[in-house]
């Protein structure tokens, strides 16, 4: 008789002992057929409030609900069973005090099923993490560009030059010195991306960050080519599936109008509604 063993979700320690070692693959969900799919190739599952503008269609993240996150994480967390998941904070959730951050976290821990949360900052945000990791709280940070903040630094504008690569490696050391079990670089350049990954102690996942970092994190509808409009310039894309779905729905207009789809013979369990 086989025993079949079922494989045990990655840990925040599994993710802090790659550094140096097994770069670290990530990519973004946000509802349960996506996180099916990635979840036997990706080490950690971060349900961004990028879901602000791929799913709502928002111009930046600010608007995101706290609501919204724990929503779609526990989507994301009942398909998947292998990927640590890592849930963001949205703005204003976790900014005013420690323990706003701590009221936050444990809802989203408890009633969407998170692993950790991850928070945009660094040395300001500092006491915050401490305060989260003391009462068991594992937290991912987040340095460079924070698109939470993108209204008050002036847009998407890439980070670390000139005296910013200072204030982003002091940044990186508070975090790490805080206690985050690793930390997301953003659209941050090469040198600097590279300086820090070289001097702290824990996981740098770099997006638009070079691959200098310890790991790599892409939005996964960008990955994916999802969107046509506008890839940011650091994005692979692996696929092209926005003109795949566009030629299927084409095909699949034409069918009707012509008077060609399938019978009843032809509908599945689900029914002729999906």
């Amino acid at each position: 008789m086989s025993v079949v063993v079922e494989k045990k979700r990655l840990t925040v320690r599994d993710i802090r002992r790659a550094k140096g070692k097994t770069p670290i693959v990530s990519l973004t969900a946000y509802t349960a057929p996506i996180a099916k799919l990635l979840d036997p190739h990706v080490d950690l599952i971060l349900v961004g409030d990028s879901l602000g503008m791929v799913i709502y269609g928002y111009e930046t993240t600010v608007p995101v609900t706290l609501e919204m996150m724990i929503r779609h994480t526990e989507a994301v967390v009942r398909a998947s069973k292998r990927a640590l998941v890592v849930t963001d904070l949205p703005f204003g959730t976790y900014q005013e005090s420690p323990e706003q951050a701590f009221r936050t976290s444990v809802r989203v821990l408890q009633e969407a099923g998170a692993q950790a949360v991850k928070i945009e900052g660094g040395v300001e945000m500092a006491p915050t993490i401490r305060f989260l990791v003391e009462r068991g709280i594992p937290v991912l940070g987040h340095i460079g560009l924070v698109p939470q903040s993108v209204n008050a630094i002036g847009g998407f504008v890439t980070q670390g030059r000139g005296t910013g690569a200072a204030k982003l490696l002091a940044d990186a050391e508070a975090v790490t010195e805080a206690g985050a079990f690793a930390v997301v670089i953003e659209g941050t350049i090469e040198e600097v991306a590279a300086e820090i990954t070289a001097k702290i102690a824990i996981p740098t996942i770099g997006i638009g960050a070079s691959v200098a970092c310890d790991g790599q994190v892409l939005v996964n509808d960008d990955m994916l080519g999802l969107f046509s409009d506008f890839t940011p310039k650091f994005v692979k894309r692996y696929a092209d599936l926005s003109g795949t779905i566009a030629s299927a729905v084409e095909a699949y207009a034409d069918d009707v109008r012509n008077r060609r789809f399938p019978g009843p013979e032809h509908v599945t369990a689900r029914g002729p509604a999906g």
